[in-house]
This record gives C-alpha cells, sequence and structure tokens, in this order.
C-alpha cells in the first residue's frame, strides 16, 4: 500500500508547476522529505524561496488531500535558502530527484544603491500598525476589538494578521478555513464585519514558522498586494512582538500611517513597548498613542478597580514618547473567553467597561 500511496503522492506533485521555475515542485526539489504510514498519513518538506508564492503551501496540501488513500497531510514550509547552505548545496548545481533546491544565481548579485520606495496601497485606507514590545500584554486582543469597533462605526475595515511566529487572529475572530481564490487575488475572510487575512488560514495549526527575513517580506508583501481587500477605510496590522523583521518588513512594503503601542502597567513591559514605539519613530512611522491593556481588575462587588499589576505605566511611556494616552482597558475575564471563542468584548458583552474602552479608543483614532 505504501509504494502505491508513494506513486499517487508523486504524480499528484508533478501536476504543480511553480511559475517562477517553470518546473512541478518534485523533479525540482521543491517538494522533498516525503513519509507515509501504512494508514495514509503523509508528511513532507515544501521550500519557499524568497520570490515564491506564499499560497504554494495551501496549493500542494490540498493536492495531496485529495489522493485515493491519504487521511491526514502535514507540509512543513522550509526557508529554501536556509535548508540549502545547510545540506551545503553550491548555488546552481544541478539537483537530483528530492535533493536540496538551488535557489541563487552563481553571479553574486550587484549591491543595491538604495532601498526601494514603499509601495502605496491607497485602496486601503489609514493604515494602522498595532505593536508591543513584548509577548502577553494583549496586543492582539486589541487589534480585533479596535478592528470591530471601527467596522461597527460603519467604517470598512480591513485586518492584517502580522504576527508571522503566532498567528492568533483566526482564533479570536473566529474564522478558520483556507481563503478562496479568484484568479490572481486571494479573497479574505470576513467576521464581524471585518475582512481577515492570516498566515493561520494557510499553514498547519501546530507548524512552527521558523523563517528569517526574505521569506517575512514576501509574504507581508503578498498580503497586501495580492489579497482583495477592496476599497477600506482603516487597515489594521497585528503586528508580532518586538523589533524585528516583520516590523521592518511592513514599513519597508507600505506606506504605514501610524502606530498604536500597546503596554501593560508593569515597568517591564512598558520599557520593552518604549523600545518598540521608538523602532516606528526612527523609520518615521508616527505614534498615534499608547494604549494600557489589563490596567486594573474592576471588582465585581463594589465596581472599585483594583490596580493588580501596578499603575501609571502606560501613562508615564505616553508622556516620555509626547504621545496620547489613548485608553486604559482593565482586566475583564470575559474579555480572554471571548478572544478563545472568537467572539470579542464589543460583540460579546458591549456594556462592559472593557468594550467601552475599546470602543472609546476607536473613536479617538477616527477622529
Amino acid at each position: 500500500m505504501t509504494d502505491s500511496l508513494t506513486s499517487r503522492i508523486d504524480r499528484a506533485l508533478q501536476t504543480i508547476v511553480n511559475p517562477r521555475s517553470g518546473q512541478d515542485v518534485l523533479a525540482s526539489g521543491q517538494v522533498r522529505d516525503i513519509a507515509t504510514t501504512t494508514d495514509g498519513k503523509v508528511r513532507l518538506s515544501l521550500l519557499l524561496a524568497s520570490n515564491d508564492d506564499a499560497t504554494m503551501a495551501r496549493t500542494v496540501r490540498q493536492a495531496v488531500e485529495g489522493i485515493d488513500g491519504v487521511t491526514d497531510v502535514r507540509v512543513d514550509v522550509k526557508d529554501a535558502g536556509e535548508f540549502a547552505a545547510e545540506r551545503g548545496t553550491s548555488a546552481g548545481s544541478a539537483a537530483p530527484k528530492r535533493a536540496a533546491l538551488p535557489v541563487m544565481d552563481a553571479a553574486p548579485q550587484a549591491p543595491r544603491s538604495s532601498v526601494p520606495a514603499p509601495t502605496l496601497y491607497p485602496n486601503l485606507g489609514t493604515i494602522i500598525a498595532v505593536s508591543s514590545g513584548k509577548g502577553g500584554v494583549g496586543k492582539s486582543t486589541t487589534t480585533v476589538n479596535l478592528a470591530v469597533a471601527l467596522a461597527q462605526m460603519g467604517k470598512k475595515v480591513g485586518l492584517m494578521d502580522a504576527d508571522i511566529y503566532g498567528p492568533n487572529i483566526p482564533r479570536m475572530m473566529g474564522v478558520d478555513s483556507p481563503p478562496p481564490v479568484d484568479g490572481e487575488k486571494i479573497i479574505p475572510l470576513e467576521a464581524h464585519g471585518v475582512k481577515i487575512m492570516s498566515l493561520g488560514f494557510l499553514i498547519e495549526r501546530d507548524q512552527p514558522a521558523i523563517w528569517r527575513g526574505p521569506i517575512i517580506m514576501k509574504i507581508i508583501t503578498q498580503f497586501l498586494r495580492d489579497v482583495a481587500w477592496g476599497k477600506l477605510d482603516y487597515f489594521l496590522v497585528d503586528m508580532p512582538p518586538g523589533t524585528g523583521d516583520a516590523q521592518l518588513s511592513l514599513v519597508q512594503a507600505t506606506q504605514v500611517t501610524g502606530a498604536v503601542i500597546v503596554t501593560t502597567p508593569q515597568e517591564v513591559a512598558v520599557g520593552d513597548a518604549l523600545r518598540g514605539a521608538k523602532m516606528f519613530q526612527r523609520v518615521n512611522v508616527p505614534v498615534f498613542g499608547v494604549v494600557e491593556n489589563m490596567s486594573y481588575f474592576e471588582s465585581p462587588e463594589t465596581g472599585k478597580p483594583m490596580a493588580i499589576f501596578g499603575t501609571g505605566g502606560g501613562r508615564r511611556l505616553a508622556e516620555e514618547l509626547g504621545v496620547p494616552l489613548l485608553g486604559e482597558v482593565p482586566l475583564y475575564p470575559p474579555v480572554l473567553e471571548g478572544g478563545d471563542s472568537g467572539m470579542p468584548i464589543v460583540v460579546a458583552a458591549p456594556e462592559s467597561t472593557a468594550a467601552r474602552k475599546f470602543v472609546e479608543i476607536a473613536k479617538l483614532l477616527d477622529k
């Protein structure tokens, strides 16, 4: 059974041609390390170069899923350049079937005289990067609630999940299926009146994204250019924590209108958020303001605020940056529950203090 299944997999992969190379993904060595089990489980590696279409991972997975006898498919996406370096493959060398893929020209590239100017996407409207210095401060929670709040105000809103390493937007918005493709455009999924695109729609749930700059730049550029966003008023981008490749890729790919910095009251979070904000300022992206999340716990008995994580961190950060403190959002357990169930708090409990705070912040951004 294994031999016949392997042959069927090979035939399916031979029908998928990479437009960049003009070869099918099997003959070119772009798909390799194919493993099967007697009960029909398949695992393989797909090598993506920086100028490859990121949706090829979905195409390969769907092709193998459609094979008779296949019960489960896992596609591990790897950076083609790093893979070739690890295997010691020389650039331009011939590669036998399932061998390392040559991904660079033999001749070295001429040095670039300057960084290309960012591409303008006027149909995206106001582009807002929502960022934080560290993880766990509620950045994605803030992003989805602001996006939904703006949509509730009658705005046309797009939400791009640029958190390549931890794409949580699909779960938080309650959508998780491969987006359809119309011609050469990816159709974003929609939830709560917001158009959404995330890497989480294209890779396996447990697949780690072990990628560096070129692949990240490719994904972000493709999400901006090749997704049919339509005419938007606001385009929110959920960034990964820190000041790495994703942040730099976004500001190099397009002209970001401004950034919102999310922090919690603790000084360790404020310090990290300060570095994140300074990064945007150094690349000439205005910081619209600071959101202090988990600012306090509202006692259910008395309604009085209890400062569990300290006080004033967000305000001090805003003052140091010379930007407004957009809002202080309380720690409210249903916010977490809504994120896990795909119901943002502005939808699940619009009368709650947390929901009203997010709405107030959205109105400030809309001024």
